[in-house]
């Protein structure tokens, strides 16, 4: 199995090492509380000895309804996370959406992601792994709501034809079957880890209900926000080498997605349980 390393950050993530959080915000609101929020999962994360990246989206281009919150843009966006970067000291991961962004994604972003409904976008990965290549950095790539896991292996065979490297990260996120809901099949964590690349588990959107929030008569997504833990613990217990999770001090006032996101204060309870089930399961 691979194991990618961050070098400028002392961070491997992959078979051996240790659990890799990318935790923060589903979108950024406000520089205050994406700072309150770095700063609350930085520390947490060192007491626990776990290796954090700050995750937040500067869009969210894919919302149910034209009139849903999208985030601040590119340009404000990345300035936030430079931010974040350079008060905390700690890596960034972000998503695009457009070609045109990669270059100045990656050059903040130390983790460039692709969003799932846009895995399979040939020009789009491309675009986004070689910028991501040139910055040093590493691809995270999730896995869309429409591929089986072995599927994976033509996104990562497309990125090493396109740069002859291999530095991708896959994500899982669930598997869509209609009705507003997901699924999220354990066996397929280990199937994905079998091409050759770490893998992540995303539960907080693999709890989404696409088009099914209440609270906006379907206009936006609804979620399950009780099985973020239970699918963090199960994926990490099936050998998923990172999580990706996201908080907020009130969820239910969360501009986006605010029904599958945790209580910030709740990360370290969390956490601590996902870092001891990865203990248990690493080989002895």
């Amino acid at each position: 199995m691979a194991v990618l390393k961050l070098d400028r950050w002392n961070i491997a993530i992959g078979d051996g090492q240790p659990l890799v959080v990318l935790a923060g915000l589903n979108v950024l609101e406000d520089e205050g509380l994406a700072l309150e929020t770095a700063r609350h999962l930085k520390d947490v994360c060192a007491d626990l000895s776990l290796p954090y990246v700050f995750k937040a989206s500067f869009d969210k281009a894919n919302r149910s309804s034209i009139h849903s919150y999208r985030g601040p843009g590119l340009e404000a966006g990345l300035k936030v996370l430079a931010k974040v970067k350079g008060e905390f000291d700690v890596p960034i991961v972000t998503d695009l959406h457009e070609i045109d962004q990669a270059e100045a994604v990656a050059a903040v972003a130390d983790i460039v992601q692709i969003p799932a409904f846009l895995c399979r976008q040939t020009d789009l990965v491309i675009a986004a792994a070689r910028a991501t290549l040139a910055a040093g950095g590493l691809l995270h790539v999730k896995k869309g709501q429409f591929l089986a896991p072995w599927d994976c292996k033509n996104i990562l065979d497309k990125i090493r034809e396109a740069t002859g490297r291999d530095f991708t990260i896959l994500c899982e996120r669930g598997v869509s079957f209609g009705y507003n809901n997901l699924v999220v099949d354990m066996l397929g964590i280990q199937e994905m880890k079998e091409l050759g690349a770490p893998v992540t588990i995303d539960a907080t959107h693999a709890v989404q209900l696409p088009g099914a929030d209440p609270r906006s008569n379907s206009a936006s997504t609804g979620g399950r926000r009780f099985g973020v833990p239970l699918l963090a613990k199960s994926a990490v217990a099936a050998g998923a080498d990172g999580v990706f999770l996201e908080f907020h001090p009130e969820p239910d006032k969360a501009l986006c997605d605010g029904p599958s996101c945790l209580p910030l204060d709740s990360a370290r309870g969390l956490l601590a349980t996902l870092k001891a089930v990865h203990a248990a399961v690493q080989p002895a």
